[in-house]
């Protein structure tokens, strides 16, 4: 039954296994286990992340194709719901009418990039999305009327995922059921359904053909697979998921703007968090998301104790200065790039217990041959 759910792409490590399982227990249970607004943001945070990422891992991961043109996607999808609740005011139709709105517009723009593009080989496709990005980036800051410019737009939410609607008047577990609670929960039930369809699509038979072309383009194509057709596929589906996360980001924070969706910042944050979690695998979206979103948002908070720790020693205090997290944070990334070529996820398979076949000595293999 598991492996059904899961695609058949079992973990194969026990502790990757046991990570993940420790992954989801807790975006499950955070506002009861660390009640407060700082550790429901990072949760939150955490999941929109894992949707994008995972979509981007479709493309580069799974297909071979570098874009820079994904936080493009992602700004579409919280741009629809943003524009479409300011214009139509709070209420679900509004959030239908938006997510409706960025996902037609994301495939149309997709497609367009497919087939235009994904013919060029390299570094000249990544160029082309690079270009994209920018001139959409622009777009929405010039045209204030419609996207609200550099100050963005905020808007409300329908009642049921209001902070101000209580579905309780009394706690639960000292946790108050409010309208953010429902909607953080939306977030976590939305993030499983993706999560798991993208899973299943990367062990299909067309997530196989996108393996293959990615391994070998030219053999893809000799043996009869329109190359061009399966990565234009590709791109589109990776897109939609990307318009959905984005979605899923201007819904909790009831805001968008330029610098929360379309930065070139967050296109760098997705591509280190494949890289750490690793490239082609699902399940390194989700640990890498997890690892890189809780060390960027409390990171500053540990320095802080450290710097204060040894604040008798002049030159370490200073080092350990909270103002420093980029630095730390950069340090660590290279030393998960060092110690993980392969991404965690990589790492932990390749140290799984071998089989039985595995373990067999190696004068019986000779006997049989």
């Amino acid at each position: 039954m598991l492996s059904r759910i899961l695609s058949n792409d079992l973990p194969r490590s026990r502790v990757l296994a046991a990570i993940l399982v420790a992954l989801f227990l807790a975006l499950a249970l955070t506002p009861f286990l660390i009640p407060g607004v700082k550790a429901l943001n990072v949760a939150a945070k955490v999941l929109v992340f894992i949707v994008l990422v995972a979509s981007f891992d479709l493309l580069l991961g799974y297909t071979g194709i570098v874009s820079f043109a994904h936080t493009m996607f992602f700004g579409i999808g919280a741009y629809g719901i943003a524009i479409a609740s300011t214009r139509m005011g709070p209420g679900w139709g509004a959030l239908a009418v938006g997510l409706a709105v960025a996902l037609v517009l994301s495939f149309l723009l997709a497609l367009a990039i497919g087939l235009f593009s994904l013919r060029v080989r390299a570094i000249f496709f990544s160029m082309i999305t690079l270009a994209f990005a920018a001139a959409f980036q622009t777009l929405a800051s010039q045209l204030s009327e419609v996207t609200g410019g550099e100050d963005g737009l905020t808007f409300k939410m329908p009642e049921l995922l209001s902070p101000a609607f209580q579905l309780m008047e009394e706690p639960l577990f000292g946790v108050s059921l409010d309208g953010r609670l429902i909607c953080y929960y939306l977030l976590f039930a939305v993030t499983v359904l993706l999560f798991l369809a993208m899973l299943r699509i990367v062990n299909s038979p067309f997530g196989r053909v996108l393996q293959a072309i990615r391994e070998n383009e030219f053999r893809a194509e000799a043996i009869g697979y329109r190359v061009v057709v399966y990565r234009t596929i590709s791109s589109i589906l990776s897109a939609l998921f990307a318009t959905v996360a984005g979605a899923m980001l201007a819904i909790w924070l009831r805001y968008n703007g330029p610098d929360t969706t379309l930065s070139f910042e967050i296109m760098l944050d997705v591509l280190l968090i494949v890289v750490i979690g690793g490239m082609g695998t699902i399940y390194g979206a989700a640990i890498g998301s997890g690892l890189f979103v809780v060390a960027q948002s409390y990171l500053q908070d540990l320095l802080k104790l450290a710097s204060e720790a040894v604040a008798g020693v002049p030159g370490l205090a200073a080092l350990l200065s909270p103002d420093r997290w980029l630095l730390w944070l950069g340090l660590l990334f290279v030393l998960s790039v060092y110690y993980f070529p392969t991404g965690v996820v990589g790492r932990l398979r390749s140290l799984r217990m071998p089989s039985a076949r595995d373990r067999r000595p190696s004068g019986d293999l000779v006997e049989n041959q």
